[in-house]
This record gives structure tokens, C-alpha cells and sequence, in this order.
């Protein structure tokens, strides 16, 4: 092909074009984004501050159908309207672009994934290419989930653990707008990084540096590890929240040993 016998100053100018794209790409995003602010911030942003937010109404639901066997639970959260308050002058301004940027890299993440695979793709046998836009639609689909659970799940139960938590009586919480959206948005990227799991041990193995087998005999070590990750990427310390955490990342583990290959016969 052509384009495998590009030379070095050829590469380096498709390099070029390619980082064009991208950097055109997210700043087209962020000027939508931001000009979308009223939308951005109080619907999607703020979401979680709501008693109306999804999860809550979904464990009302939830308490409602498990209090007709044990009418002694309670998932329904008090109404609660979680007001954040701003204390340095230009963090509004600099919090609306930053939270542009994130916004539009998570929202542009599929793009992104395929600007890389159209440039290493010239390089590849048809039947690697193959797997790779196999792997490129798999990736996109699992950096959602992480980000809709980090979203949906994990950051609203975090939100509510720091609200209703108080050292005493006598001091009163009130949340930072930059405090607030400074764990919102990191969490959400790094969940549908995260998710990414499967994706890179499937690549890994076909790098030959493990197998099925060895994904199999280190699963009780890999636990450890997964929790230890959880424990991290969690911004609470309840046991509840890690869990919550752990069990999808041990699911993808296991996700991860079917999506490797198996040992090849000497």
C-alpha cells in the first residue's frame, strides 16, 4: 500500500493532520458546550443536587417495593436542594471553560479513538484492522458505561454520604462550586477509562505477554488489586460506595479473561 511506504517527514505530516483534527474537533465541542452553559451546569452538572435526580427517584422505588417484606427499610432520601457557593472571584469563568474541556473530551472521545485508529491503520494487515475496529467500538461502548455509572451511581451516593455527614451539629456543610465539580468531572473520565479494561487486555494478549490461563491463576491477586483500585477512584471511605465500585470493575475482570486468548500449544 501507498501509505506504507510513506517516509519519516510523510509520517511526521500525517501526525500533524491527525493532532489538527482532534485539537479542531474538542475546540468545536467546547464552543458548544459552553455556549450551552444554562444546560451543561443546571441540568447535567448539578443534577446529582436534586432529590429529583434520577438514582434517588430509583431507590424511593426501590424502598417502596422491599418495605412491603421489610417495612422497616428506608431508601427514600429526604428532599434535599444542595446550594454550592463560590468564594474566589474568576472561578466561575475559569470553572465554565475548564468543565468545556472535560465535557467536550468525554463527548469526543469515540472521535478521538478513530483519528488514532485511521493513523495506525495504514500499518496493519487487513485482518489486524479488523480487530482493530472491533476494539474501537467496544472501547467507545464500555468508556460510556463507566462514565453513565460514575455519573448516575457513584458520584450522587458520594455527594450524599459528604452532605449528611457532620463531625457536630455545630457546623453547618456548604460545598465549594470548584470543590464540587473539581471530583465530578475527573471521577466521570477516569470511570470510562477504567472501563477500558477488557479492551487492553485483549491487546496485551495478542502482544503475547499473558494468556487466559495466567489471568486465571492470578484471579485472587488481581481482587486485591481491583479493591485496592476501587478504594481509590471512590471518593468516600464507606465500604458501600467501594463495593459499588468493585463488583463492575471485577465484572470486567472477568469480562477481560473471555476477551483474552487462551495459551497456544508449543
Amino acid at each position: 500500500m501507498a501509505d506504507k511506504e510513506l517516509s519519516f517527514w510523510g509520517h511526521l505530516e500525517e501526525l500533524r493532520r491527525m493532532l489538527f483534527r482532534m485539537i479542531l474537533a474538542l475546540a468545536i465541542l467546547m464552543l458548544l458546550v459552553f455556549l450551552n452553559k444554562s444546560f451543561i451546569f443546571d441540568t447535567i452538572i448539578f443534577g446529582p443536587c436534586s432529590s429529583d435526580f434520577i438514582l434517588y427517584r430509583w431507590l424511593c422505588s426501590l424502598g417502596e417495593f422491599l418495605s412491603r417484606y421489610l417495612p422497616s427499610i428506608n431508601l427514600c432520601p429526604e428532599a434535599f436542594q444542595i446550594k454550592l457557593v463560590n468564594i474566589n472571584l474568576s472561578s466561575q469563568f475559569i470553572i465554565h471553560i475548564t468543565t468545556a474541556f472535560w465535557v467536550a473530551l468525554i463527548l469526543g472521545f469515540p472521535f478521538l479513538l478513530w483519528e488514532l485508529w485511521r493513523f495506525v491503520a495504514p500499518a496493519l494487515y487487513p485482518k489486524e484492522q479488523r480487530g482493530i475496529r472491533t476494539a474501537f467500538i467496544a472501547s467507545s461502548f464500555l468508556f460510556y458505561c463507566g462514565v453513565v455509572m460514575a455519573y448516575v451511581l457513584i458520584f450522587p451516593l458520594a455527594l450524599q454520604f459528604f452532605w449528611t455527614y457532620y463531625v457536630s451539629n455545630a457546623v453547618e456543610n456548604m460545598f465549594s462550586l470548584q470543590s464540587y465539580v473539581g471530583l465530578l468531572t475527573p471521577l466521570v473520565l477516569v470511570m470510562g477509562l477504567v472501563f477500558q479494561l477488557p479492551i487492553i487486555v485483549n491487546l496485551l494478549s495478542r502482544l503475547g505477554l499473558f494468556d487466559r490461563s495466567f489471568l486465571r491463576k492470578y484471579r485472587r491477586h488481581a481482587i486485591v488489586i481491583l479493591m485496592a483500585l476501587a478504594a481509590v477512584i471512590t471518593p468516600t471511605v464507606d465500604a458501600v460506595s467501594m463495593l459499588l465500585t468493585a463488583i463492575p470493575l471485577y465484572i470486567l475482570y472477568e469480562v477481560s479473561i473471555l476477551t483474552c486468548r487462551k495459551k497456544r500449544e508449543a
